[in-house]
């Protein structure tokens, strides 16, 4: 094989390299958040699983396409009906709403095997199933509470969090049912699933507002989420992940020059043993 032919092999190599390191780390879609199943379980082979793969596919097939949407399978003398949504965070474009989609529910077939209904938040996405029907149904159950470090030292600090959290909940009768803000180094987001009304919606982030206030306290970050809404806020950019993302963000940076910087010495390597050749070759032509 020539020095050319190597060559030509090595661009596509580092060209694959480039676009998998310059696209934006996933962590902050994929990463895990919460996830539950029912109890009743269902038998295989039967038309209820049927159902459920339908359900899984429609949502993920769906959700190319939207950031959210509801689905219903009507009872039959064979089946009980079955009830299923998604929703993705409210900057996520269609894209990266697919891609978060299609994780959550290959993850939810995965801890929710045979599973009548079952439900899984992603950070960019939530996905749920039941035979139950929940769509309308506001549901203020507290799913997940976390709290960071104390701030209490940073009076400025807290006065901007209330207030930033203030901004969060406050309702002026729109629909608005993702919601995100700022001041400084605070910064905070609330959204609800789209299923419920606005009045819903809205005393659903304004309940997840209150008890993350009140449950977080000074912490320096904070994450409420209920059953249909939820509210976070972080500052300077720390949260219960922040700093694993952080730590990865560099690995990757290392990793590439480490990557770029091989791929670059066997392409100098091949120039010169192509070099090397042409000078043996010269040299016994000469002869």
């Amino acid at each position: 094989m020539s020095s050319i032919s190597l060559l030509l092999l090595l661009f596509p190599i580092l060209f694959i390299t480039f676009s998998l390191f310059a696209t934006p780390s996933s962590s902050a879609v994929d990463t895990f958040v919460f996830g539950g199943c029912s109890q009743l379980k269902y038998a295989q082979g039967t038309p209820y699983e049927s159902s459920v793969n339908s359900m899984l596919t429609s949502l993920v097939n769906s959700a190319t396409f939207t950031t959210y949407n509801n689905f219903t399978i009507p009872s039959s003398t064979s089946q009980e009906a079955l009830y299923g949504l998604f929703q993705c965070r409210g900057d996520l474009n269609n894209a990266d709403c697919g891609r978060c989609v299609a994780r959550a529910v290959s993850q939810l077939g995965t801890i929710c095997a045979n599973s009548c209904g079952g439900a899984l938040q992603l950070e960019g996405c939530f996905v749920k199933y039941d035979n139950t029907s929940f769509l309308g149904v506001e549901d203020k159950t507290v799913v997940v509470r976390k709290c960071g470090p104390s701030i209490a030292y940073d009076s400025d600090a807290l006065t901007r969090r209330d207030a930033l959290l203030g901004y969060l909940g406050a309702g002026d009768g729109s629909y608005k049912p993702y919601r995100v803000g700022g001041s400084g180094d605070l910064a905070g987001m609330a959204q609800c699933v789209g299923d419920l009304s606005a009045s819903e919606c809205q005393d659903c982030l304004s309940d997840a507002i209150g008890r993350l206030k009140t449950d977080c306290g000074a912490s320096k970050w904070g994450d409420m989420y209920l059953a249909k809404c939820y509210a976070r806020y972080s500052k300077g950019g720390d949260h219960s992940n922040g700093g694993d993302e952080n730590n990865n963000d560099e690995e990757i940076e290392k990793t590439l020059a480490i990557l770029i910087g091989l791929i670059a010495g066997v392409a100098l390597l091949i120039i010169f043993l192509s070099f090397l050749r042409k000078v043996c070759e010269g040299e016994r032509d000469g002869k």
